[in-house]
């Protein structure tokens, strides 16, 4: 089991290994063309790969806001986009977002990175070392999570995005620390038994012969 303060102690890691795929030369030259997300481009992609060190900068240096604390089950069960269609303004407007983002061009979020990443570790010091206990506000959901499972969330995010951005540009998906892979995988099996039920999840993992179909957890 990966403990709360493993995983807080992960995320500057995952944030760097993503960094170095958006830093990938295939990432500017495709830049433009459209990503495995649908919908999104390439460049639009790794500015969303990239917004998860950032995001969580932005989050931690926020003053404190008084909102209810969610688990990270309730994050998932109550977030709008998990259920909604890939059309659907809960999904189609992270797209635009990160598309928006992506036309001030590579070298502009190229000179980014290192310095969120600095920041990143910043953030997360006085997490780690006990002076900052209070919950990350979320604001484009309106409620709060523990640091631990912000961070937990972000850490799937570059995971998943990783494979994303990889697979559009016709790369290995970068290998993150065991422990990244336990988390995300712990955390995407929850979020998935809890759309499609228990039983279809010990089944496709175990007894595949019996799975009914898919069971993804977005």
């Amino acid at each position: 089991m990966i403990t709360p303060e493993a995983v807080l102690r992960l995320l500057p890691e995952v944030a760097s290994i993503a960094a170095e795929l958006v830093r990938h030369p295939e990432v500017a030259r495709r830049w433009e063309a459209e990503s495995a997300c649908v919908g999104m481009t390439v460049g639009g992609l790794a500015h969303h790969l990239a917004s998860q060190a950032r995001n969580t900068v932005l989050l931690l240096d926020a003053d404190p806001v008084e909102a209810e604390v969610l688990t990270v089950e309730q994050h998932y069960q109550q977030a709008p986009w998990v259920r909604a269609g890939l059309d659907d303004a809960a999904n189609s407007s992270i797209r635009d977002a990160a598309d928006q983002r992506a036309d001030a061009g590579p070298e502009a979020l190229l000179a980014s990175l290192d310095p969120e990443l600095e920041a990143l570790a910043r953030v997360l010091a006085p997490v780690l070392d006990g002076t900052r206990t209070e919950p990350v506000f979320v604001p484009w959901q309106g409620w709060s999570l523990t640091v631990a499972d912000f961070a937990l969330t972000r850490v799937m995010e570059c995971l998943v995005h990783s494979d994303d951005l990889a697979a559009s540009i016709g790369v290995e998906t970068p290998q993150f620390p065991p422990e990244a892979g336990y988390a995300t995988l712990g955390l995407l099996a929850s979020v998935a038994a809890d759309r499609h039920g228990q039983t279809a999840m010990v089944r496709h993992l175990s007894r595949p012969q019996r799975a009914a179909g898919p069971v993804s957890a977005f």
